[in-house]
């Protein structure tokens, strides 16, 4: 399949933007545009031979190794997607956060169908594999989110952990962040770095870099072997993970307990009185429950969710199109 370089951008921006959103995986978006295993396999070209061959100063051969036209141009796509994400998408998630939800949850939905098509074969083991998956996700949502550490060494394993959304579509590598309670730490940091280049910015990026790079060579190893010996299996797992993921990115999430970060008190929060915490300075949402527009404590701007959740779904048919003409 060859694809041009301004496709292999437009994945690549697809891509970085849905890294910066919890809840969606650039992996999917790889996955449903056709470079799933392009890239699996790219990442994964990066061994013995490949670093034989930089430290012989055979460049040229070392570019050809892992594929180096193809990782360039996806690569400038990701850091324009990343960096529209973070200014662009973080804006829209804050003043419109129940349309944006509506517009990944069509997204996701559509994907989990998408990715059953490829399966070889249907069996009562993908079945189960896919219940199971579905389930650990959801029990995964569930979890409160953590308040982190700017330690170097946990950032180093959040990057490590969190590039796992990048080779296993269903897995959000913001969302993991995000448990990890580094969301509000690597995010803004981003922001700042590209702002005002400071030192300190720097540093825990590339920290944070290094953890990311490390977790790609040893996942990408591990799905590509996962594949080879057991694609039906590892497809029917990696849907019920976004299956699962669905409820984290339901628009109409009310909060139920709330973490007041000045006195350090946790309180549950009932509807009648979520509008007086929500929206101050110094409180973080620990735990929310999914209800239906009309339970909603705001206004839930039903017509243009549903609106955005259909644009979603059209999107991923689209998508799902690109990778056939190419």
């Amino acid at each position: 399949m060859t694809i041009s370089k301004l496709g292999l951008v437009c994945r690549g921006m697809a891509m970085g933007i849905a890294e910066v959103i919890p809840g969606v995986s650039g992996g999917t978006i790889a996955f449903i545009t056709g470079i799933y295993k392009t890239l699996i396999d790219s990442i994964k070209a990066v061994d013995k031979e490949f670093l034989t061959a930089v430290t012989k100063f055979r460049f040229r051969e070392a570019w050809a190794l892992i594929n180096g036209p193809f990782l360039l141009w996806l690569i400038i796509g990701m850091a324009t997607g990343v960096i529209v994400g973070v200014f662009g998408v973080s804006y829209v998630l804050e003043a419109y956060p129940e349309i944006l939800w509506s517009l990944f949850f069509g997204l996701i939905l559509a994907s989990v169908p998408y990715m059953l098509s490829k399966l070889e074969r249907r069996s009562l083991s993908s079945i189960v594999l896919l219940i199971v998956g579905a389930l650990i996700a959801y029990g995964i949502t569930t979890i409160p989110p953590s308040e982190g550490s700017t330690s170097l060494v946990y950032l180093f394993f959040g990057g490590v952990i969190a590039i796992s959304a990048l080779v296993l579509p269903g897995i959000s590598g913001s969302f993991i962040l995000l448990l990890m309670g580094l969301y509000t730490t690597v995010i803004p940091t981003i922001k700042s770095f590209l702002e005002s280049q400071q030192l300190d910015d720097f540093i825990m990026l590339a920290v944070f870099g290094m953890g990311c790079i490390t977790g790609l060579l040893v996942f990408s190893r591990i799905v590509s072997a996962a594949f080879e010996k057991y694609h039906d299996a590892t497809l029917a797992l990696l849907s019920g993970f976004m299956l699962g993921s669905l409820n984290k990115i339901w628009p109409w999430r009310n909060p139920t307990r709330i973490l007041n970060k000045d006195t350090g008190n946790i309180l549950d929060i009932g509807p009648d009185r979520i509008s007086n915490f929500v929206n101050q300075e110094g409180i973080k949402i620990l735990s929310e429950q999914s209800v239906f527009p009309a339970n909603y404590y705001t206004e839930p701007q039903a017509l243009l969710c549903h609106i955005a959740f259909f644009i979603g779904l059209i999107i991923i048919f689209f998508l799902s199109r690109i990778q056939v003409k190419d």
